[in-house]
Order: structure tokens, then C-alpha cells, then sequence
């Protein structure tokens, strides 16, 4: 017998059982996935430095159209079940171009993560290459001062302007250490220092009291120095404003920021509690991206199937079993939508 015999033989109500079961089965699996994910998302954040951040506003809009993607889906095999089965015509391929609306925003929300420096795998301080451990900036002769993310020139906020023009200044040096000879431009407007002394430029070269030449090992701190110049960084990966925009947390309390120094429980960090600090990994971002990216992966699977039913919708083809192969994928699709906004809720209050 054949497989497609054997599928006739079935009959409507033990084939909609089975593939009822089949979705229950890969329900299942996927919510134990994201339980164990979430269990060590709580587990990771109880020991260590866990950066909490305002969340893009792409993910909102995103939910607004998961949402209404499966109340539209709903309603339309309701309409299908009582007589009027060209409704799904509209209805399908209307709940996909929502679902592709949904991964549009998702991925519009994971630029919007990158521009603020929330990146899949980096530190959560900047401690190679920090402001003025060896390397200081003067522009025009002035001393440029960092608190935070922010630059300071005589006292005053550098504009947004002024910071890029800095920053081109800056990405001259992200390769000097592997240049035989550099050619760097508008060298005198702006000036490096290094431990508080003039680095002058001349033949290709950087030198200390116009005679000692910076060492390898200097220029790869430079280097690193100029990384975050380039990216507009000053004391953390993250941009914006300490307390506002982000704030780090210890053991589920947050550290205060003042100074460019953190203090746990009123006390700036003891020596290991720095080290811990500077070798920190952005674990909470690392998280943010997997659970998310993962839910966006089944969603993108998902839609395929929803771009085949929704051509099937014109064909009639549909309406075979009671509408059986638009009912299971409506069953999955639901499922997605409520578990996307467990993972929103549980990102929202947890992270």
C-alpha cells in the first residue's frame, strides 16, 4: 500500500489528530528550549556585572503586529468555518505580510541594539584603551575631558558634530602598530598625549619629546585608545547616559557612577571586583540577542509555510478537511505570538 493510500484510508478526524499532535510535540520542544534559556539567563545574572538597558522601540511595534497578525488569523478561519471560505484569500496572506512586518521590526530593533552599543558578544566597561590610562586628546590646543560617554572641551558638552570629526580623527590610528609609515591629517588641530605628554608627528612617525619613538607595545594601547574615539565611547560599551539610558548592576543591586568611577554599596570597587569588572563579559545583551534571534528563526521558518498556504488560498484547496492545514499552522502561529510576549515581559521585568 501506498503512502498516499494509506493517507485516504485515514479518516478527516485521525488525520486532524495527528497533525494536531505533531504541533503539540514541536510546542513542546521549543518550550522547553526557552525554559532552559530563561533558567540560565536568571542563573548568569545572580553572580556577575549585568547591564540593564531601555529596550528599542522596534520590538513594541513589532509586538503590536504579532498581536494583530493572530487576531486576524482567528478571525478569519472563524469566518471560513461558517460558509465563507474566500475570506481566506485576504486573511492568509494578509496575517504573512504581518508576520513579515514582525521580523522587519525585530531586525530594525537589533540595529537600533547595535547603534547603542548593546553588541552580541563585547565587554561592559572599556578597560584596554581607556581615556586617559595612557592616551589623552587635546583639540585646538584644549584638553578634552570624558565622564561616561560624554566629551567634554572647556567645560562644555562636545556636539554631535564635533565628536564625529573626532572620531575621523581618531580612525587614522586603528591600524598604526601594522604601518611602516602612517599618514595622519589635521595632526595639530588635534594632538595626542601619552602619560600627559605631547606625542609629536613627523616623517610618518609618533614620538615622545620629539626624540623617543612610541614602542610597539604603545602603539598597539593607541590602537586601542583609537577604537573608542572612533566609536564615540568613553568609560562603557553602551551609549548614552549612565542611569538613564543603562545601568549596571551587581548582584541584582545597581552601582552608582560618578566620577568615571563605580561604587558598589557606597564604596568605590575594591581591586578584585574591578578585575572582575574589566574582563566582564556583556552576558545580559549576549542573552537578549539569542532568545530573541531564536524566536525569529521559527518565526522566518514559519512564515514559509504561511507564504505556501496563503498561494494554496487561491487555489480552494483550503477548505479540504475543514480548513485542517490553516487551523494547525494558526495553532503554531498563536503559540509563537504568546511565547514572543512571555519573552518581551520576561526581558522587560528580568533584564
Amino acid at each position: 500500500m501506498s503512502q498516499n493510500d494509506y493517507n485516504q484510508e485515514l479518516t478527516p478526524e485521525v488525520r486532524e489528530k495527528m497533525r494536531k499532535n505533531l504541533i503539540y510535540v514541536g510546542i513542546f520542544s521549543i518550550m522547553m528550549l526557552f525554559a532552559g534559556l530563561s533558567s540560565g539567563y536568571i542563573v548568569s545574572a545572580g553572580d556577575t556585572f549585568w547591564v540593564k538597558y531601555n529596550f528599542p522601540p522596534a520590538f513594541y511595534i513589532s509586538t503590536a503586529l504579532i498581536i494583530l497578525s493572530s487576531i486576524v488569523l482567528a478571525i478569519g478561519i472563524k469566518l471560513a468555518q461558517k460558509g465563507k471560505p474566500n475570506i481566506l484569500k485576504t486573511i492568509v496572506p494578509l496575517t504573512f505580510i504581518l508576520g513579515v512586518g514582525f521580523a522587519y521590526f525585530q531586525l530594525k530593533g537589533y540595529r537600533e541594539l547595535n547603534e547603542n552599543g548593546a553588541f552580541l558578544t563585547s565587554k561592559i566597561t572599556v578597560s584596554d584603551g581607556r581615556y586617559g590610562d595612557y592616551y589623552e586628546l587635546q583639540v585646538d590646543g584644549n584638553y578634552m575631558e570624558v565622564d561616561g560617554n560624554d566629551y567634554f572641551l572647556k567645560g562644555k558638552l562636545v556636539s554631535d558634530s564635533q565628536k564625529k570629526d573626532i572620531g575621523l580623527f581618531a580612525k587614522q590610528f586603528e591600524a598604526i602598530s601594522r604601518e611602516k609609515e602612517s599618514k595622519i591629517t589635521n595632526y595639530g588641530k588635534y594632538t595626542i598625549l601619552y602619560k600627559h605628554q605631547p606625542v609629536s608627528y613627523k616623517a610618518g612617525k609618533l614620538f615622545i619629546q620629539d626624540t623617543i619613538q612610541l614602542s610597539p607595545v604603545d602603539l598597539i594601547r593607541l590602537e586601542e585608545f583609537s577604537w573608542h574615539i572612533r566609536d564615540g565611547r568613553g568609560d562603557f560599551f553602551h551609549k548614552g547616559k549612565y542611569g538613564k539610558d543603562f545601568k549596571i548592576y551587581y548582584k541584582n543591586k545597581e552601582l552608582d557612577y560618578k566620577d568615571r568611577t563605580l561604587y558598589y554599596n557606597n564604596i568605590p570597587l575594591n581591586a578584585p571586583l574591578q578585575l572582575k569588572m574589566d574582563s566582564s563579559s556583556d552576558t545580559a545583551t549576549s542573552y537578549l540577542y539569542i532568545l530573541t534571534f531564536l524566536h525569529l528563526l521559527h518565526i522566518l521558518v514559519t512564515l514559509i509555510f504561511m507564504l505556501r498556504a496563503s498561494i494554496r488560498s487561491f487555489s480552494g484547496s483550503l477548505v479540504a478537511d475543514n480548513f485542517l492545514p490553516v487551523r494547525t499552522l494558526a495553532i503554531f502561529w498563536h503559540f509563537l505570538g504568546v511565547l514572543w510576549i512571555y519573552l518581551l515581559l520576561f526581558l522587560l521585568f528580568i533584564h
